[in-house]
């Protein structure tokens, strides 16, 4: 399970869609920063060739993981930060990612349900600022 966020980069780098949306299950779930929700690998990957071809040209995925909680003997929770990127990597990425991961019938881990949030680093100091409570205990 923990090899399946370091195959999205390698096929990202490729811009390779179809290795790409292999990672996730059939009926996969993905949503991204902008809230558009893609349904189905076939979703995934047709979505994912256009952005190869268009906006995303060129990019790169950086990714890092925060947590990996397993549920169970077939599933797991990961989260972690990652973001798109022209030359250099960017030392803290902007978007926050969750994953639930599942073992398939073919021994493979795959990612049934995605989520990306765009981080907004401004507006979380101003709500430390005024709220403290607000700060996760991590970061405290």
């Amino acid at each position: 399970m923990r090899k399946v966020p370091a195959r999205l980069v390698a096929a990202w780098e490729r811009h390779d869609a179809e290795a790409y949306g292999a990672l996730f299950t059939e009926d996969a779930s993905y949503t991204t920063y902008v809230g558009t929700l893609y349904r189905g690998r076939r979703d995934i990957v047709e979505s994912h060739r256009t952005l190869f071809a268009g906006f995303l040209k060129g990019t790169r995925l950086a990714d890092e993981m925060l947590d990996i909680r397993f549920h169970g003997a077939g599933t797991a929770v990961a989260t972690g930060r990652g973001d798109t990127y022209k030359g250099e990597r960017p030392r803290k990425p902007g978007k926050v990612q969750t994953y639930t991961v599942v073992l398939e019938a073919d021994g493979q881990w795959r990612i049934a349900a995605f989520h990306n949030t765009r981080r907004k680093p401004l507006m979380e100091a101003v709500s430390y600022r005024l709220a403290p409570g607000l700060v996760p205990a991590a970061e405290r």
